[in-house]
């Protein structure tokens, strides 16, 4: 599992009350840990700095779906069900600018 690779896991809900199986992506691949964003079909909720993912044989989406870079969670490795597929570099790049965007301070 590495940076870009899109995974099934069981995501946490915000209030910890449980998890669904979604996709999510690849941020940050520890030994033991990995940090990931959300990835969600409701469009209607993009924000500025999510990223419009079309389904692709590589990505291996069914439904066009944002990465939801303000939904981010660390999960242990052993969670992932499965590799889904992989975002382009042309994507990753973007998710590298929007990641630095809302981490940056407000000026």
């Amino acid at each position: 599992m590495k940076k870009g690779d899109i995974v099934l896991i069981p995501f946490p809900f915000t209030d910890l009350s449980g998890s669904k199986n979604r996709p999510a992506l690849v941020l940050v691949s520890g030994e033991m840990d990995v940090a990931l964003a959300f990835i969600s079909t409701q469009l209607k909720w993009k924000e500025d700095t999510d990223i419009l993912l079309k389904p692709t044989k590589e990505n291996g989406l069914k439904i066009e779906s944002v990465v939801r870079l303000s939904k981010l969670a660390t999960v242990d490795k052993e969670l992932a069900i499965g590799r889904l597929g992989r975002i382009e570099n042309k994507t990753r790049e973007q998710v590298n600018k929007n990641i630095i965007k809302i981490f940056k301070p407000d000026e």
